[in-house]
């Protein structure tokens, strides 16, 4: 028996072929993805004591799952972590594990096929090799920034070394995940497979020819010296904070600032790694940006066990919400049918859809398949064969009804019809139905391609299965589902309206538009309210707060915004509201405001509170299960500040003293 059979590992298979080539697979016990833990980092060490004592002709890591290579160091460990002193340990014996096989005097390759992130990814990054599929699945990425840290595990150092700063930094600062295609024109990927191809053989091949280790071009090479660094640092760095400010997400200044340091010096940058993640994981950010990360975690189970199939959606309405929803169905894989009541309106949406799968689906048969799926549908031909329709029509309730008597007649056994309303209760709108308990609520958000949730609203009649079956469509099109009862505004343009009615206020007693945006940004949001309530269009905001907000507010609400409608200034749609808008953005005159810390953070608080207080009405009005699904809810249907863990936490931390305010 060879002795790697031997080895007693839980989390590691090992074989060795007639020529002594070890293929090591990743198959971490009792979990459906492999993520890196403590233990599989302990056995880990157990394979490299063995292969530097046994006679090896070189070694693959390759998985064992078919859902991915390693999808990073698994999260839920952090949390037994408290202090940069107890983290510390844990990466340098990380660190030491993977430098002990980039040494290895045999050639090592790291195959992968599925999603390769994180902790994954520098491990194949102290291989001498890696080859990828063109899986569509594959992705390769550090994506770390998005819980407030950087890579730990040497993958700072090795990618720039591999590619270069200029190109390295910028994937650390974004955490974008790479197509097997893209890496290799990069460098990071040695070899690309088609999806089917023996990737164990390949990776056999590349052992035993032992070609030459990719190294950075000149030019890769150049963006790491002393003379360049400072120069593209400060580059990378203005563009950073036209994103993100330093004081909200200090990760990806932390990025920069260990390359800038120390790009061109190996073993220092390596060194420093480790200190600069321990900094960074005490931050309040990282500690909140982890906890959204169980948050989205949170809105994925939500699907789990629904037993629906969806393969067809039908589409009525193909304005901007639901021409919208159509495409990125389409997108999704799902054949879609759209329907309006003239053709004109169904062309507009699928040349908008044309823009969105050049942006979003590669390569060009990805896009060519994406507009074969979405068919126009004037007559709804596509109602009988559909398993859900969707209706996104103008917010009128008996045009909503009269609607819903001519569909469900036509729709098919078991199929769900679900309403895209963002304020109207559901049971006005299910008045006439036969099939009451088929009926749900789908509110997607505008932009639909940008914003991730969708919420999955329930009332009184609907099946619970159906419910459910709600959460599976919206997660099998790739967003996030949040479950809510029927009540006017729901969770998202409930809390959103009190925030845009107080920016209104603040607007009519002096505050400038330029301040309260910029206060409001300040603090964290995306978006200012004023810019936020063009971009949502005023006539949606005007029926919006006409809904939900109080007999005063309505008729301030109304005052302001009537006229500037009625002049077709709706805001961004229209070219004009607040703001006059060109190219997509807003013309702001002083985009910063010119108000003291002082005021911003009081202007700040003031906009907020009222969503922070609609918030805990919404929980004792029991409208979400919990106050974790709330939070997670406003973050991904709002933008609420993610670093900020949400409006809930985020209040109850502040009024206990332990954030900033």
């Amino acid at each position: 028996m060879s002795v790697f059979a031997e080895l007693k590992l839980k989390h590691w298979r090992l074989e060795q072929d007639v020529d002594g080539f070890l293929f090591v697979y990743i198959n971490r016990a009792r979990e459906a993805v492999n993520s890196l833990s403590r233990a599989m980092l302990l056995e880990l060490e157990t394979i490299i004591d063995a292969v530097t004592s046994n006679p090896v002709e070189g070694l693959c890591f390759i998985s064992a799952k078919s859902s991915g290579f390693i999808a990073g160091f698994d999260i839920r460990e952090f949390d037994k972590f408290r202090s940069a002193a107890d983290i510390l340990p844990d990466l340098e014996y990380a660190n030491t594990a993977l430098s002990r096989i980039e040494k290895l005097p045999f050639p090592t390759v790291a195959a992968i096929d599925g999603f390769c992130m994180g902790g994954g990814l520098e491990l194949a990054l102290a291989c001498d090799y890696r080859v990828a599929t063109t899986n569509d699945k594959t992705r390769l990425g550090l994506p770390e920034v998005q819980l407030g840290l950087h890579p730990g595990f040497g993958g700072t150092m090795r990618l720039c070394r591999l590619i270069g700063g200029k190109d390295a930094v910028p994937l650390m600062l974004t955490g974008k995940g790479l197509r097997a295609s893209a890496a290799k024109r990069l460098g990071l990927i040695d070899q690309v497979v088609k999806p089917h191809s023996d990737l164990r053989w390949t990776a056999r091949k590349l052992m035993q020819r032992k070609p030459k280790k990719h190294k950075a071009t000149f030019t890769q090479t150049l963006t790491n010296s002393r003379l360049a660094r400072p120069i593209l640092a400060k580059i990378m760095e203005r563009a950073t904070r036209k994103k993100a400010r330093p004081e909200h997400y200090p990760a990806p200044f932390a990025i920069i600032d260990l390359w800038r340091k120390h790009g061109n010096n190996c073993p220092e940058m390596l060194k420093q790694e480790a200190p600069s993640f321990a900094k960074l994981f005490e931050t309040e950010a990282a500690t909140n940006l982890r906890r959204v990360f169980h948050l989205m975690e949170g809105l994925k189970s939500q699907s789990k066990g629904a037993k629906f199939d969806l393969k067809r959606v039908h589409v009525i309405g193909a304005g901007i919400m639901g021409g919208d929803i159509a495409a990125w169905c389409a997108l999704r894989g799902f054949e879609v049918t759209l329907q309006d009541r003239e053709q004109v309106y169904i062309d507009g949406a699928v040349k908008r859809a044309k823009s969105l799968f050049a942006k979003r689906a590669k390569p060009s048969s990805a896009r060519k398949a994406a507009g074969l799926r979405l068919i126009s549908d004037l007559n709804g031909d596509g109602i009988a064969r559909a398993d859900v329709v969707i209706e996104a029509i103008v917010e009128d309730l008996e045009i909503k009804r009269a609607l819903y008597a001519d569909v469900e007649p036509r729709m098919k056994k078991g199929a769900i019809l679900a309403t895209n309303t963002s304020a109207l209760p559901l049971d006005q709108l299910a008045e006439g139905l036969k099939r009451p308990g088929q009926f749900i609520g789908l509110h997607f958000f505008n932009p639909v391609a940008a914003l991730p949730l969708v919420e999955v609203i329930a009332w009184e009649k609907s099946k619970k299965s159906v419910v459910k079956a709600g959460c599976k469509i919206v997660s099998d099109i790739g967003k996030f589902p949040i479950e809510v009862k029927s009540a006017p505004g729901f969770v998202v343009n409930r809390v959103l309206a009190p925030y845009l009615i107080e920016a209104m206020h603040a607007h009519n007693e002096g505050s400038s538009m330029d301040d309260i945006d910029a206060a409001a940004e300040a603090f964290g949001m995306p978006v200012g309210p004023i810019e936020l309530a063009d971009q949502i269009g005023l006539d949606v905001c005007l029926h919006v707060t006409g809904t939900l907000g109080s007999d005063e507010n309505q008729a301030m609400v109304s005052k302001q915004l009537q006229p500037m409608i009625d002049k077709d200034k709706k805001g961004k749609k229209s070219g004009e509201g607040f703001y006059v808008w060109k190219k997509g953005k807003p013309v702001r005159k002083n985009p910063g405001g010119d108000m003291t810390p002082k005021a911003v953070e009081s202007l700040a608080q003031r906009l907020i509170s009222p969503l922070l207080e609609e918030c805990e009405r919404v929980m004792a009005d029991q409208i979400v299960a919990s106050e974790d699904m709330l939070d997670a809810g406003v973050i991904f249907g709002t933008g609420f500040a993610p670093f900020r863990g949400g409006p809930l936490h985020y209040k109850k931390q502040r009024d206990q003293g332990g954030t900033s305010q």
